[in-house]
């Protein structure tokens, strides 16, 4: 009988934690002919028309982390969409083959943009509403979330965890309308002094309303468990700057909705 209750309560913890994660559904959606598949969770709230974001996953492609923001983010009151840049079953096989897959994109930046604009459009089929909409991603999803303002997408704001900041230099600098909200780890070795600084100077440049937040002891991929904690590498998880950019993410998102 002791077997038979404890083995209950394992599929009750198991069915509750699953459920607690399985907040979202399976939305496949078009960027012309390419066939995309994200993941969105509707808003736990009340309210009609509620605010969207777009999340933009990491060089390896959608996963769980992604899934989790978004799930945490519709409990916030927002509608999330975890978005797929690279289409259905292009995800890549290993780190060399997701290092060239976001090069091509970040080469390609209208591409890029255009993946991005149709997860905007996606989101606002879902429920969203269309003058409140954010993009956040992580690290190449960052990158991203910088040329949704770069390209004047329409969104009130972008947020970036540890992404990427470089452009290509032939570039024109436009006026940038978008808030930008850049939250960066201090040590971040892929990311050169040069690089930051010139992405400073577009922003001053481009007249944006931007933040750029360092985090001590923070590398890149702050926020990533899976990334273990050996800052040696370039890449490690950092609990304290990953809890303090999900706050600075909602302080910004609040300043943008209220």
């Amino acid at each position: 009988m002791k077997t038979i209750k404890l083995m209950l309560a394992i599929v009750i913890t198991l069915f509750i934690d699953n459920a607690t994660f399985a907040q979202g559904i399976k939305v496949t959606y078009l960027d012309g002919s390419v066939k995309l598949e994200g993941y969105f969770v509707k808003a736990k709230t009340q309210q009609n028309k509620a605010p969207g974001i777009v999340i933009i996953h990491q060089w390896m492609g959608l996963s769980a982390h992604e899934k989790t923001s978004a799930d945490k983010l519709g409990a916030l009151g927002y509608h999330a969409l975890a978005a797929d840049i690279y289409g259905s079953g292009m995800m890549p096989k290993d780190q060399k083959e997701a290092a060239e897959k976001a090069g091509y994109y970040k080469g390609n930046y209208e591409i890029y943009q255009s993946r991005i604009r149709s997860a905007i459009t996606e989101l606002i089929k879902q429920g969203a509403d269309p003058e409140k909409i954010v993009v956040m991603g992580y690290c190449f999803g960052g990158s991203g979330a910088v040329e949704a303002a770069r390209g004047n997408l329409p969104v009130k704001g972008v947020i970036s965890f540890h992404g990427g900041l470089g452009r290509d230099s032939s570039r024109a600098v436009v006026p940038i309308r978008p808030k930008v909200l850049i939250l960066h780890g201090a040590d971040d070795p892929f990311e050169s002094e040069e690089e930051i600084k010139n992405f400073q100077k577009e922003m001053k440049n481009s007249k944006a309303d931007w933040q750029m937040i360092y985090y001590a002891n923070a590398v890149h991929a702050f926020t990533q468990v899976q990334a273990g904690n050996d800052n040696s590498k370039g890449a490690a998880y950092n609990e304290l700057a990953e809890k303090r950019s999900w706050e600075h993410m909602k302080l910004f998102l609040k300043e943008l909705f209220m």
